[in-house]
């Protein structure tokens, strides 16, 4: 789906901080994506397109540990969102600042633990293209506090909460009016208790059981083999052959 504009609270772009040449061979052989560099100016940025649209960024390694995956939020003012997470028990990790004359972004830790990032659109709004093959589909927070993080959330982008009536395991859905636009989960108890709350991306794929077959050619792990989410799709968690982790959803007709 071809995207052009995005509301404010709605994810609106994804990067990745990793070894660039390693990363982009991987998602160039698994999704087809190009990667373009801009340039020394950029400090080693690059754009991953896929058939003319940009579906995310990929960039140097900022920080020790593993490479992961980031998801930004749309907003319509930076600096406030910092004021409006800080008031509402939040931390800033990386000051609001300009990118390029593109927009402003600025990184932040929700009161439980996990980063998350705003985009305020100047001439890049965001992702040219979303749920299609190849590209973003849907975000998802792990946390230790569900209600904390609905808390929070609700404070800072005005978010509602739909959980589910799935009985064997509690999920939520985050929207915007009616419309969800991320999740939420408690962290599982198989995961590694040095893990902490994160936020998660998925990418749409025609079929996962392929997709996983693939990851594994290219040097990726598989941390969960593909399982049906009912009324949802087929869904799979991964790591890129540098060790960032994404899952892969090919959703269900309808």
């Amino acid at each position: 789906m071809k995207k052009d504009h995005y509301a404010p609270g709605e994810p609106c772009w994804i990067d990745c901080g990793t070894d660039l040449a390693k990363a982009g061979a991987f998602y160039t052989s698994l999704f087809g994506w190009t990667i373009n560099d801009l340039g020394p100016e950029a400090g080693g940025y690059a754009m991953a397109q896929l058939d003319g649209s940009t579906v995310a960024g990929l960039g140097p390694q900022q920080s020790p540990g593993h490479p992961y995956w980031s998801v930004y939020f749309c907003v319509t003012d930076a600096a406030k969102t910092a004021e409006t997470v800080r008031a509402n028990g939040g931390t800033v990790i990386v000051e609001p600042m300009d990118v390029m004359g593109e927009g402003h972004m600025a990184v932040f830790a929700d009161p439980v633990g996990a980063a998350f990032s705003v985009w305020q659109p100047g001439n890049t709004k965001g992702l040219g293209e979303v749920q299609s093959p190849g590209t973003f589909c849907w975000a998802e927070l792990i946390t230790t506090d569900m209600d904390e993080s609905k808390k929070f959330y609700a404070q800072v982008f005005g978010w509602g909460a739909k959980d589910g009536d799935d009985n064997s395991m509690e999920y939520t859905e985050f929207q915007l009016g009616v419309t969800s636009i991320a999740g939420a989960m408690p962290k599982p108890d198989m995961m590694p208790k040095e893990v902490p709350p994160f936020w998660g991306i998925y990418f749409a794929v025609d079929d996962t059981d392929e997709t996983v077959a693939r990851v594994k050619e290219l040097g990726g792990s598989v941390l969960a083999e593909p399982m049906d989410i009912p009324s949802v799709g087929r869904f799979a968690a991964c790591t890129d052959s540098v060790g960032a982790v994404f899952s892969v959803l090919a959703m269900s007709p309808g």
